[in-house]
């Protein structure tokens, strides 16, 4: 895990730069900006996240302590019936070892994060630890635009996720925060309040209790993809999940608060 320190940061995008994003990427729609605004300060206690996605080897280690999140075990209203497809007798496909685990939902993202002793990232954790201490930046890596060489994304033609870690780190010495799989937060999906926060989350905080009953709205997910354009790689982009959508282009990582 890489240390995050404690610290504030402008979280998203302010109105007045939307223009300026519109034709930057060619784009004429303000909507794919909207979710970003107000841009709001945010104070964050230190914590740890994953240098890495969480990959298929290690969860097949919760599986093997965990039975009850073996396909076919889980509570059909915690999935949307493609988890872990791909998999067979319990194994993922030969040679994926190291690759991001995907087909899973955000109750078992949750559940795994648990039992590791960690947790899912709140959005605002996952955006700082993203940012990698460059204030203003466009993406992890600074303002340099996308380039295949950079992330596994749409025009990098792979059409499937990278092994974990095949491209540079930030400057927290995390891998892969634009692009490769979308990551699970713990957020619930929402509008962003103008107001200054410290250590936010928004929904439920069920990191205790672990009642998934009380879960059923969208949930925040971040990074792109695989499949994603330069727009979605962008440190301050955000979209959503329901939390039982398995697929194949969204996975996780944890966080540890220090």
């Amino acid at each position: 895990m890489a240390l995050i320190p404690a610290g504030e940061f402008l979280m998203g995008t302010p109105s007045s730069e939307i223009e300026r994003l519109k034709a930057l990427y060619g784009v004429k729609r303000d909507e794919l900006f909207a979710a970003e605004v107000p841009a709001h300060r945010v104070r964050l206690s230190a914590f740890y996240i994953d240098k890495y996605e969480v990959t298929n080897r290690e969860f097949l280690r919760f599986l093997a302590k965990n039975s009850g999140w073996l396909p076919g075990k889980i509570a059909s209203s915690y999935d949307n019936g493609k988890y872990l497809e791909g998999w067979a007798n319990g194994e993922y496909p030969k040679g994926n070892r190291e690759l991001p685990v995907t087909n899973v939902n955000w109750y078992a993202a949750m559940s795994y994060c648990h039992w590791a002793g960690k947790r899912l990232p709140t959005e605002a954790e996952w955006e700082y630890a993203a940012r990698g201490g460059l204030a203003g930046a466009e993406f992890p890596w600074g303002n340099q635009p996308a380039d295949p060489k950079l992330a596994n994304y749409g025009k990098s033609n792979f059409g499937k996720p990278a092994r974990v870690g095949s491209y540079a780190r930030n400057g927290y010495g995390v891998y892969d925060m634009a692009g490769n799989v979308w990551e699970f937060t713990a957020d619930e999906w929402g509008s962003y309040s103008p107001a200054d926060a410290s250590d936010p989350i928004s929904g439920p905080n069920i990191f205790t209790t672990m009642n998934f009953d009380l879960i059923r709205t969208r949930r925040v997910i971040r990074g792109g993809s695989w499949g994603g354009s330069p727009i979605n790689l962008r440190v301050a982009y955000r979209d959503s999940h329901p939390p039982n959508g398995s697929q194949p282009f969204v996975g996780f990582r944890c966080i540890k608060p220090v």
